[in-house]
């Protein structure tokens, strides 16, 4: 393992790195720098210390290459609190817009209810309270979302030597279906929604905007008005999830809720500025219910419903479960196939009719 030197462009430092050859990444920092021409006592000595430590990082990285393969764990990589390896890796993966991989961090602290757990205590039967906890205390994907992040954890551990075999091999992530149907808007409704004040106007215009986008809360709470091009979102704001790009052209309607936003101001000059200003998730729930009342709307109403509804309505134009996943930031169908479709009727009398209807009753039906 050979260190590589380099010389700053002033000519006064040394800055050192791994040379693992001249292919891609081969050259990675090692953090460390000495003086060409130290000038006084405390730089010497910065130069022994360095070259004390480059001593060390050199004979980790022989380590690190000669433990490949092997199942041995250098003693400076290795972390005896599982609790470490599992925030590295959260750290290492997350993704902007989801929340799955830092929550099920949280939600396994609590469960376990302590600061440290040694990766030796991550056993099957660990594994199943964990997922026996998280199908207590949440409904729908949530729980089989959460320990799927759970299982990532553990898998990568057991690639780094952590474990010979995956603690979580046999135990399957799972859903808990929850017993309240979620709640969705008719056409008529949204007409009664644009019509009834709401206290809070940037939440009548934020969730409106959802309504005609499909956007999730959390994608309109953050979204910036450099994000918007003319008639049309650009950016990947609604592929946070997936990471996949794509053009979301927009809605008369929610033209209609910038246009009120900003009528006459120059779009440079307010680029980096939130497009609206919102409550926290709960508090917009709260006065979602209020106005949900005022517009005479007698439905359990929370944000997500009004990317529900945006699905919903699609469908019933008979637009097809790609297109609606796609305008939604999921990568496949499944989602719109097992979540975002109409579990209730929009009109039952008018579903019954369309059954055959004779001219006339028989006689024993009449008298």
């Amino acid at each position: 393992m050979n260190i590589g030197e380099r010389l700053s462009k002033k000519g006064d430092k040394v800055y050192y790195f791994y040379d693992y050859g001249r292919g891609k990444d081969g050259r990675h920092a090692t953090g460390l720098f000495s003086y060409v021409k130290p000038k006084n006592v405390v730089e010497k000595q910065h130069n022994m210390e360095t070259k004390a430590l480059l001593e060390v990082k050199r004979g980790q990285a022989v380590l690190d290459q000669q433990s490949i393969g092997t199942g041995y764990i250098p003693v400076h990589k290795f972390k005896a609190n599982f609790l470490d390896y599992y925030a590295d890796y959260v750290k290492a993966n997350t993704r902007n817009g989801n929340r799955h991989l830092n929550n099920s961090l949280t939600q396994f602290k609590k469960f376990i209810g302590k600061d440290f757990i040694a990766p030796m205590e991550i056993t099957e039967n660990l594994a199943k309270k964990f997922r026996r906890y998280l199908l207590d205390h949440y409904n729908g994907e949530t729980p089989l979302n959460y320990f799927a992040r759970f299982k990532w954890v553990v898998n990568a551990a057991t690639s780094d030597g952590y474990f010979r075999e995956a603690p979580t091999r046999k135990v399957v992530a799972q859903s808990n279906p929850s017993t309240m149907l979620k709640e969705n808007l008719e056409i008529e409704e949204y007409f009664a929604l644009v019509r009834t004040p709401c206290l809070n106007q940037q939440l009548q215009l934020g969730f409106l905007f959802t309504c005609y986008t499909g956007l999730r809360w959390c994608d309109v709470k953050s979204l910036h008005w450099k994000q918007l091009s003319g008639n049309k979102l650009t950016t990947r704001i609604i592929q946070k999830k997936t990471g996949r790009p794509v053009i979301l052209f927009l809605h008369p309607v929610a033209l209609a809720i910038l246009q009120f936003l900003r009528p006459d101001e120059e779009p440079i000059k307010y680029q980096d500025e939130r497009v609206f200003i919102l409550p926290s998730q709960d508090g917009c729930n709260k006065i979602l219910q209020q106005w949900m009342k005022t517009a005479g709307i007698n439905k359990h109403i929370t944000w997500s419903c009004g990317r529900l509804s945006f699905s919903i309505l699609l469908q019933d134009k008979k637009v097809d479960d790609a297109t609606i996943a796609y305008l939604m930031g999921h990568a496949t169908t499944k989602q719109v196939v097992r979540i975002y479709k109409r579990y209730r009727p929009k009109d039952q009398t008018a579903t019954i009719n369309l059954l055959p209807n004779p001219e006339s009753l028989p006689t024993f039906l009449t008298s």
